[in-house]
């Protein structure tokens, strides 16, 4: 039997040895979660009691759970799932610097799809809902970091890449939940950061490796009596696997915390600036012959964040607290796109034969319209150029398309929590209400270039492959009619405003209901800045009330029955509202045009489950399970269309129903020298309608459409979903990990008819080994995708044809290849003392 070793971070090692310093503190009892985005930034609703001496071990500070606050319950009282990753776990791929690696390598049913070539800016599907970067992949999730909503006030995108990983403190992934708010239909995520009273110490990391990868973080936390201060910052820079494609990241967080016996304060800062090029799939007859191969570029996307936020609590008696939040977010991105382009000569038909005119297939005359008139307003048109631009033979043209999203958001949330007795009953109340207000602008405009041999888009009419080519340079482009392409310019604001009310009741020891609602309101307004599109200025209102109702049983100590029904919604965002017209797409995400208005998503959601722990399994280890089923409806769910004969361009449709439904199963053992964890997700993510959609490039569409029938799978989304993994002390000091995801095959996006064939499965397997030196000095090691596996994670459709009049391509297909087996060594030095082991950890995962 060997001997506990308290300074491990993994929550479960310290569960038996927790039991027996405070007999009073129960499995149940610190396995607490916060169910609303407003929480105690010490814990989840406890705060930090005098440090116990553990035997043999440096000191362990328990949550005082004699008290819960805020909407901290039980997870043996939440009746629906909760998945944790705890700091222990991000610190097992610290060498990724991305918090979304761990999250896709412990939460069952979550996979991650690739559309940009870096794993920096990745594609979270959780049980077939998304979070991305991207802008324009519709939302279905809804994320919070310190009970602030990140999703980005335009397009609901998430940028956790501007997230700081050193300085996260946990992450919990809640379903059926609907206090959360909009977006959370397939859940919520739910960051919380560090701060000093729950981390001491100052510790600095320094890695390198493959692609020329130079990152470092540096973290230090202090209390000072009732004072704390808290600071991370992290950097990194390489070159990427793929082209073209480098990364550069550079992310500050600060905390400055205050709190006495009865309350507790903090002001948060955060800054951050990331730099990623080539950001897009590749034709598969490329990345064939060269596996770092891009498309065209350049590619660029430059993304700024600064916020600045003040939370606190108050417990104003013995079982009432208030806690709130206030926060100002200042966001900006920058998006720079060389891209093919969809000129010709002007049409024989036309008054312009000769010059440039953008490709009319995918438009019809409108109703009397005469054939002169129909052709005539396509001609191309620009800055310098308002009688059009002259037509040069064989020259592949291109776009140098350039966005810029910037947005100010503020706002707050203010709950209210009572823990009384009712009736007799233990009892938890908790009532708040919520407002965010965004102002936002948007633009974008096009750029006449020329696609080079290399691939690149240039601008410079003088080009060396094509000689002097008039109108190259031309921006601000746009067809005579504003038809099909044509800068836009668009400001507006957003008014979200939520309130909120649960309750949870113990009718016995063993059995505990909740019950409770949110109300969401949403306004959008917007304005065209242009006179191009002019019905895009418009107001839209959208609310629903969210219910929410289920039950837990506890059986035995380490066997618990939870079930659950919820409701839940989300508003089309600014850009889905001003581009839903199919008669004039969207280059997207680069131009806004008139829209028929759309409906908001709402979603039901039911689950039922078993889940518990058995504490002293074997070796004073610690035995978590769950089995579980959930389904989800959607109706009047939002898809991104192509549109027929201009595939660059697209269109948001509502369609009438959708389906994520699926089965979980996770086992994990933990004790101080070994954890192993193994899970299963089998996630079924279906279309429930009988109707035609566009995808112009799929090449068994019928003139550029598919059609979908109930039961058609949603593409990216693998049916069956295995993960594994180890982490064991192989010696004293020296620890190896290894994981393993592995996924079946799903549809190419393009696909919803299901009528090609599909990405392929895979597996990855990666390598985690750490060597502590001494107390103060570890030194460490990471390969990713460790058997050189070649797969993808995203594909879709494209046009084949000629490339710069030069490569041939005939295959449709166009993916992103994940990335190579890439190796990685660094070194964390702790200065005096080891940090004091967060509290936080001994949360349960499920």
């Amino acid at each position: 039997m060997r001997s506990l070793r308290y300074s491990l971070f993994a929550s479960v090692a310290l569960l038996p040895c927790v039991a027996q310093a405070q007999s009073s503190v129960s499995l149940s009892e610190i396995s607490v979660v916060a169910t609303t985005p407003v929480g105690v930034a010490s814990g989840s609703g406890a705060p930090s009691v005098p440090v116990l001496q553990a035997p043999g071990g440096p000191a362990l500070q328990i949550p005082d759970t004699s008290r819960l606050r805020g909407g901290a319950l039980p997870l043996n009282k939440i009746p629906s799932t909760v998945e944790t990753v705890t700091a222990a776990d991000l610190n097992f791929d610290r060498a990724t610097f991305n918090a979304v690696e761990t999250l896709a390598r412990r939460v069952p049913g979550l996979n991650l799809s690739d559309s940009q070539g870096n794993n920096n800016r990745v594609d979270i599907n959780y049980r077939g809902f998304q979070a991305s970067p991207v802008t324009g992949v519709p939302q279905g999730l809804a994320v919070y970091q310190n009970g602030v909503r990140i999703n980005e006030a335009f397009g609901d995108t998430v940028n956790l890449d501007l997230i700081p990983q050193v300085a996260i403190n946990r992450i919990d992934v809640v379903t059926g939940n609907p206090v959360f708010g909009l977006n959370a239909l397939g859940g919520a995520i739910n960051i919380q950061m560090k701060n000093g009273f729950n981390w001491q110490g100052t510790e600095v990391t320094a890695l390198g490796g493959s692609d020329g990868r130079i990152a470092g973080s540096l973290q230090h936390g202090k209390m000072i009596g009732p004072w704390s201060i808290y600071f991370a910052g992290d950097g990194l820079n390489d070159r990427g696997w793929r082209f073209q494609s480098p990364s550069t990241i550079g992310r500050v967080y600060g905390d400055v915390g205050y709190r006495t016996q009865d309350s507790e304060f903090h002001l948060i800062g955060q800054m951050a600036r990331t730099y990623f090029g080539a950001a897009a799939a590749t034709p598969t007859d490329f990345t064939h012959v060269e596996p770092r191969a891009i498309f065209t570029y350049p590619q660029t996307t430059t993304t700024e964040v600064g916020t600045i936020q003040l939370t606190g609590r108050v417990d104003l008696s013995p079982t009432w607290d208030i806690s709130g939040n206030a926060y100002f977010r200042r966001f900006s991105q920058r998006y720079i796109d060389g891209n093919d382009s969809d000129f010709e000569n002007c049409s024989t038909r036309s008054s312009f034969r000769g010059r440039l005119c953008f490709e009319d297939d995918g438009f019809s005359p409108s109703a009397g319209q005469s054939q002169l008139d129909f052709r005539n307003q396509f001609l191309m048109l620009g800055r310098g150029a308002p009688n059009g631009i002259p037509f040069t033979a064989g020259v592949p043209y291109g776009t140098l398309d350039v966005t810029k999203t910037e947005a100010t958001g503020y706002g707050g949330t203010l709950q209210a929590a009572n823990r009384d007795r009712v009736f007799g009953f233990n009892n938890s109340f908790v009532v708040g209400g919520s407002i965010d207000v965004a102002d936002y602008g948007f633009k974008s405009s096009s750029t006449l270039g020329v696609i080079n041999p290399d691939l690149s888009v240039t601008t410079n009419p003088l080009t060396a492959a094509y000689g002097t080519v008039p109108g190259l340079g031309t921006d601000f482009l746009r067809t005579a009619a504003a038809l099909g392409i044509a800068p836009s310019s668009v400001t507006g604001s957003n008014l979200y405003m939520g309130l909120y009310a649960t309750d949870t009741i113990d009718i016995t020891d063993a059995l505990s209901l909740t019950a409770g609602a949110r109300l969401n309101f949403a306004r959008i307004s917007s304005q065209d800045q242009t006179g191009f599109s002019p019905d895009v200025t418009g107001t839209h209102y959208f609310n629903k009330i969210n219910p929410v109702a289920g039950l837990t049983y506890r059986f035995a100590p380490g066997l618990n029955l939870y079930g659950g029904y919820s409701e839940s919604n989300r508003a089309p965002t600014p850009l889905e509202l001003a581009c839903a017209n199919p008669l004039r797409p969207c280059l997207l995400p680069n131009s806004l045009v008139a829209d028929p208005p759309l409906k908001q998503v709402e979603g039901q959601t039911y689950e039922v489950g078993f889940r518990g722990a058995l504490p002293n399994f074997y070796d004073g280890g610690l035995v978590n399970y769950k089995v579980g089923a959930f389904r989800t409806d959607l109706t009047n769910d939002i898809l991104s269309l192509a549109t027929p004969g201009n595939a660059a361009r697209g269109y948001f449709v509502n369609v009438p129903a959708t389906r994520r439904q699926g089965v979980e199963v996770g086992l994990e053992y933990v004790a101080d020298w070994l954890t192993v964890y193994a899970n299963y997700a089998l996630i079924d993510a279906t279309f429930r309608f009988n109707g035609t959609l566009s995808s112009p490039n799929n090449p068994l569409s019928v003139d550029g459409a598919i059609d979908v029938v109930p039961g058609n799978k949603v593409p990216l989304i693998p049916d069956h979903q295995f993960k594994v993994g180890f982490d064991v002390e192989v010696l004293p000091r020296w620890r190896v990990g290894m994981a393993m995801q592995a996924f079946s095959s799903a549809y190419y996006r393009g696909d919803e008819s299901n009528l090609n064939r599909k990405l392929p499965a895979y597996y990855v397997l990666n390598l985690n080994t750490s060597y502590r030196v001494n107390r103060n000095l570890e030194l460490f090691g990471y390969a990713t995708n460790l058997t050189n596996n070649r797969y993808t994670t995203f594909g879709t459709f494209f046009e084949p044809g000629l490339v710069a009049n030069r490569y041939p391509v005939s295959d449709v297909r166009t993916t992103t290849l994940a990335q190579p087996l890439s190796i990685y060594g660094g070194i964390r030095y702790t200065f005096g003392e080891a940090p004091v082991p967060m509290p936080e950890p001994i949360v349960r995962k499920y």
